[in-house]
């Protein structure tokens, strides 16, 4: 049940995250070019990213890992329906951090330190 909801969710923040780019909203370039600053101020401690990002680490790394071709060759199918839903996840997780990312970028541009 946990991981079906958990599933929803992704899949709802990918949907949405695609239809903030046709409604005005930062363009999958910009996403894109804005994930290498979430990982450094993530790193440096500047950015709350922390366990959103390491999960996200952990799914591009699960994906793309020669591990994963185990399950592939024993269960076909299901082998490769855990990878699209790793898969869709990933990019929806991403789609929705680095939108968030970007509005805390533009509200530290609004901080004046005194």
């Amino acid at each position: 049940m946990a991981k079906t909801l958990k599933r929803t969710a992704a899949f709802t923040a990918l949907a949405k995250a695609l239809m903030a780019g046709a409604r005005g909203g930062p363009s999958l370039g910009t996403r894109i070019a804005a994930v290498p600053r979430m990982m450094k101020a993530t790193v440096r401690g500047q950015y709350d990213g922390g366990m959103r990002v390491a999960m996200m680490a952990a799914a591009t790394a699960y994906v793309l890992s020669p591990i994963d071709v185990i399950p592939e060759a024993f269960l076909l199918v299901v082998g490769l329906v855990d990878d699209a839903v790793a898969v869709a996840w990933l990019a929806g997780s991403i789609l929705a951090e680095t939108e968030r990312f970007l509005d805390w970028e533009r509200r530290q541009d609004q901080v004046v330190v005194v």
